[in-house]
């Protein structure tokens, strides 16, 4: 889902406040017209669902409009958005930071798709680190407790550090739904340095698209907790870096397993991760773009 912050926020909000005035009145004269009569609770009842009408109706608008001038501007939206090239058990989910295709057989993401802002990046909400249960998901739901004691961290798929442009977002970021069974070295370590990296790409070059999840080699995975959450055996990252003159495409192959070394080292062509995965990346690109970055494995860029 897109999730961009609007430039020229006062008079957006000052459109919202006159169509406001102008559904209330409106309500009122009709009311009036036919003679009726409403309780106060009533009336704030109706006035709310006004609101809420036109305000999400407004967001539509302006949703439509950016994606429209990202459209223009050579790039298709919701590029962070796999294609999945094979059935699946999933159930997709759109959050405000990102949007999740989670898999109830296995209790984690198939994958999770986020695109990451240099202005999100600057984002000053302090981490949550409160773990809970998908909201949007059908019980029993993966809780908290099905990691405690299992020697494996609650591994982040969109990272909360990514989110800290929203409260909301850095929430959504705790539900279970966005989290994998990962070993604790790989988690703290170069896994995270992966990450930190992502947001100084975003920094440098204005925006990112990042798709990744969790790779189970086994027919019959590990399991852990009482809803017997599946343990990936490997994971996965895919990176593009929206640079119009030459987009550069990433993929990154984790062992869930403690090791230290390069993220270079970690890098294969986002075609080979197609392959593992069943999923097509960054399908609305141009293919004689997607067929050319996909098919490489380019030099890690710097974050300067």
């Amino acid at each position: 889902m897109r999730k961009k912050k609007s430039r020229g926020t006062g008079s957006l909000k000052g459109f919202i406040g006159l169509l406001c005035l102008a559904g209330i009145a409106l309500f009122f004269h009709q009311a009036n017209e036919k003679g009726e009569h409403f309780s106060l609770a009533d009336t704030k009842e109706k006035v709310a669902e006004a609101v809420t009408g036109i305000q999400r109706k407004v967001g539509e608008i302006q949703q439509e409009k950016q994606e429209s001038s990202a459209s223009a501007n050579g790039y298709s939206t919701r590029l962070e958005i796999p294609v999945s090239l094979e059935k699946r058990e999933e159930t997709v989910l759109k959050r405000i930071g990102y949007t999740v295709s989670y898999n109830s057989v296995y209790k984690t993401p198939n994958w999770v798709g986020w695109e990451l802002t240099r202005e999100e990046t600057q984002g000053k909400e302090n981490r949550k680190d409160k773990f809970v249960p998908d909201p949007d998901l059908p019980e029993p739901r993966v809780e908290h407790a099905d990691y405690t004691h299992s020697g494996y961290d609650r591994g982040h798929m969109a990272p909360a550090a990514d989110m800290k442009w929203s409260a909301e977002a850095m929430a959504q970021s705790f539900y279970m739904s966005n989290i994998c069974p990962q070993n604790q070295k790989l988690n703290r370590d170069d896994w995270g340095d992966l990450e930190e990296a992502c947001r100084g790409w975003a920094r440098k070059y204005g925006r990112v698209y990042i798709v990744c999840g969790p790779v189970y080699d086994k027919r019959n995975p590990k399991r852990i907790g009482k809803h017997r959450v599946a343990v990936p055996d490997r994971f996965f990252k895919v990176v593009l870096i929206e640079n119009r003159k030459n987009p550069v495409a990433m993929g990154f192959l984790f062992d869930n397993a403690a090791h230290h070394q390069a993220l270079k080292k970690y890098m294969v062509p986002v075609d080979s991760i197609e392959t593992i995965t069943r999923l097509d990346f960054f399908s609305r690109l141009p293919d004689s773009v997607e067929n050319r970055i996909e098919a490489e494995v380019p030099d890690l860029p710097s974050v300067r």
